[in-house]
């Protein structure tokens, strides 16, 4: 019987060389340091810092603490989506409204801090609604800030602030209509009256053939005031800078 021939020996092939892997690349880091939570899948823009959710946006939230002699500036730089912005924005507006206001310098800085603080508000309510998962739970906003005990406590000194505010232009406003007339001015040549003394002057024009006149107004020209005259304040005369006399009248 004949041996059937051997078949040849198997050669085994090479496998083919596997390109190198290499993990995706987000298209925006993560807004913290380390790596991303498993299962957080960055998107296109911005992410909360907090709970991962977009989009979100880089704001800074500013609080005042004042402490009577010392105060101290506190600030929450970060980005958030819309929910946990808001919820870090009126925990640092409340806490600045109760504590911002023990000290004589910690009662002015106060209100600056509450209106700057208005500009990342501005931001964050810009943001839509949360619309990607979430690795974490955002943050609880609570209550608005004005339906706090804080916001009760603030409303007492920002009140007082707003009256003082507007009091100043309406006290400006009664100053210049109810104020005191502005010096008449003299000429030389003229005859005057003076219904205050010579420490504060008030003088006032008179024909110089009433019985109320007193004086008549001269120029001293280049020299003083003749002996027995009176020296009429600058502000009688016309550009009020000239020196003007006031001589007796029946001398």
């Amino acid at each position: 019987m004949n041996t059937p021939p051997h078949p040849p020996p198997y050669q085994q092939q090479p496998p083919a060389p596997h390109p190198a892997y290499a993990p995706p690349m987000p298209t925006q880091p993560y807004p913290y340091a380390g790596p991303a939570p498993m299962g957080a899948m960055p998107g296109p823009g911005l992410v909360c810092e907090v709970c991962g959710a977009a989009p979100a946006a880089a704001v800074t939230v500013r609080g005042h603490q004042g402490m009577v002699v010392i105060m101290r500036f506190l600030r929450r730089e970060g980005v958030f989506c819309r929910t946990c912005g808001t919820a870090v924005f009126r925990q640092m507006q409340a806490d600045t409204m109760l504590q911002g206001w023990w000290g004589p310098l910690s009662a002015i800085i106060t209100p600056f801090v509450l209106l700057l603080n208005l500009g990342a508000r501005s931001t964050l309510r810009g943001l839509p609604e949360p619309a990607t998962g979430s690795w974490r739970p955002p943050l609880d906003p609570g209550k608005p800030v004005m339906r706090r005990p804080a916001g009760l406590v603030a409303a007492v000194p920002l009140a007082a602030l707003g009256l003082v505010v507007m009091a100043i232009p309406v006290l400006m406003v009664i100053g210049m209509v109810f104020g005191d007339d502005p010096p008449q001015t003299l000429t030389v040549g003229s005859c005057a009256r003076n219904d205050g003394s010579w420490s504060a002057q008030d003088l006032k024009p008179e024909a110089c053939g009433s019985s109320d006149a007193e004086f008549r107004v001269t120029d001293p020209g280049v020299e003083e005031c003749a002996a027995g005259d009176y020296l009429a304040d600058l502000e009688y005369s016309a550009d009020g800078a000239t020196s003007l006399c006031l001589h007796p009248l029946g001398r």
